[in-house]
């Protein structure tokens, strides 16, 4: 018979999601405030988010792990961008550290959170995924660390006569366990990093994998391990040598970054010359290689090692550019004639966002419609009161701005403790600012959602800022409560006398 239980003990902090943002956020909370109670609530049956959910051959990373891991533990594998299984027992070991597994509820789903401002406190609803029953919880916060796309199913557009194919059409978030593609000719649809991941992985077993883009994306090389970790491994103890790495790789990032930003037809220029000398002489490199947007307009594509120049040098893959016209029985027609023949099709289309995983909340009964606040710091969301969410950064690792949210949340908890202050809300200034979307991205998968999402504002502290070196001294140093944020103490529980 299905259970309906709820707890009646009040957490400090819920914790939804148990990937990489939300084992980081308990990890913070178990060091910087021991006393606070806190519980994980996962939708999965085990931690990682990301990285448990997608299986599809060579899952990695596109950041190096030195900046992509915590701060405060180590990354100590010789590989500087790392498999999905790598990261993923990264996370694990990280939980084990700080007792964080015992305390994740593994098979929820969270349905709905409601705020009541008579209590004070959250109520969150779950449902068991195996179907046995529901549950109630009750916290003073919540930490949103769910990610932004959805995890039931990707981005995948109809194509015109998909439903001729013979063969099996796979979207890469739902990779089957028991594909074989040894020996197989494979369409890969996308220019995405997933694509550029299955690429060399399918084709060390496949007959041969073609790449279809509608448009090329900038694919940059990079070493799969750093030759300074492994000069500095003898000299100098982990923790050294992971804050020097992680120093030099949140400058290299940022000084990449802002030369894209300030000087792209140059680095246009630069990363043309770095795949050319990668490919065969006579290769179409302005074909293939020459996105119709500057630098950083999108994420760029790593390579570790040159994997993928590597396959197309070796004629294990090939790139197809242009528009798709339609499937047929055998594989794929392209608009100008080229014909693509494939076994297997891979759509490698995308992400659909979801935002705070699809999760119905309500402040005082009125549900909350995220396009209609705007963004505090970076984490917080105007007129929504304990609530926390996990927004990392897009022009270099996600985990580097994750890392300082929790960092200021745990300032925040200790603040409010000293000034015995229990209820949190950040408000929008009365004087007219000028809205901007929350992600100023020109991914396909931020573009075709970004209505939905909460804005930004033109002034701190309503922006989304992606430089680290500036957000740090923001949030481990800066001023705790900003005069936007309301701090108010818990409300009193009503007595007999009080009702009548």
């Amino acid at each position: 018979m299905p259970f309906d239980r709820t707890y009646e003990d009040v957490l400090d902090v819920l914790i939804l999601g148990a990937g990489l943002s939300g084992i980081g956020c308990a990890a913070y909370l178990s060091r910087e405030l021991p006393a606070k109670t806190w519980r994980i609530l996962e939708m999965r049956d085990d931690l990682g988010g990301t990285w448990d959910l997608f299986r599809y051959p060579g899952i990695r990373s596109d950041s190096d792990l030195h900046t992509f891991s915590y701060d405060f533990k180590p990354w100590m594998s010789d590989n500087s961008i790392a498999d999905g299984p790598e990261i993923k027992a990264y996370i694990a070991e990280t939980a084990a550290d700080y007792g964080i597994q015992d305390r994740i509820h593994f098979g929820r789903k969270v349905v709905s959170c409601d705020w009541s401002s008579d209590e004070g406190l959250w109520t969150i609803k779950t449902e068991a995924t195996d179907g046995s029953g529901t549950e109630t919880w009750r916290a003073r916060w919540i930490f949103s660390a769910t990610g932004y796309y959805d995890y039931a199913q990707g981005y995948r557009p109809d194509f015109p006569g998909e439903a001729r194919f013979q063969g099996p059409i796979i979207h890469p978030q739902d990779w089957p366990e028991d594909l074989d593609h040894s020996g197989k000719t494979i369409a890969v649809i996308g220019s995405g990093a997933t694509a550029v991941t299955l690429l060399p992985s399918l084709a060390a077993d496949a007959a041969h994998v073609v790449q279809i883009q509608r448009t090329p994306t900038y694919v940059v090389p990079v070493p799969k391990q750093d030759p300074l970790a492994k000069f500095l491994r003898p000299f100098l103890p982990k923790k050294w040598r992971h804050a020097i790495l992680r120093r030099k790789n949140i400058i290299r990032q940022h000084i990449f970054f802002t030369l894209c930003q300030r000087y792209p037809k140059m680095m246009r220029g630069f990363i043309r010359k770095a795949n050319a000398k990668r490919l065969p002489e006579d290769y179409a490199v302005d074909r293939h290689f020459n996105p119709p947007y500057d630098p950083w307009d999108q994420r760029l594509c790593a390579v570790p090692d040159g994997d993928l120049f590597r396959c197309l040098r070796d004629g294990r893959c090939s790139i197809v550019t242009g528009q798709i016209q339609t499937f047929d029985e055998t594989g794929v027609e392209m608009a100008d004639g080229t014909r693509v023949d494939a076994d297997i099709i891979v759509t490698a289309t995308g992400l659909t966002l979801k935002l705070m995983g699809g999760v119905e909340y309500r402040v005082d009964a009125k549900p909350v419609d995220w396009a209609d606040h705007i963004v505090f710091k970076g984490m917080m969301l105007d007129g929504i009161p304990n609530f926390v969410m996990a927004m990392g950064y897009t022009n270099s690792s996600w985990t580097l701005k994750v890392g300082l949210i929790c960092q200021y949340f745990c300032r925040l908890l200790s603040e409010m403790d000293r000034q015995g202050m229990g209820v949190c809300v950040p408000l929008r200034p009365d004087k007219d600012m000028e809205l901007r979307p929350l992600l100023d991205f020109k991914a396909g998968y931020v573009q075709r959602s970004v209505d939905t999402l909460p804005r930004q504002g033109d002034e701190f502290p309503w922006q989304m800022t992606f430089d680290y070196d500036e957000d740090k001294k923001m949030m481990r140093k800066g001023r705790v409560v900003e005069p936007e944020l309301r701090l108010s103490p818990l409300p009193q529980p009503q007595t007999m006398d009080d009702q009548s």
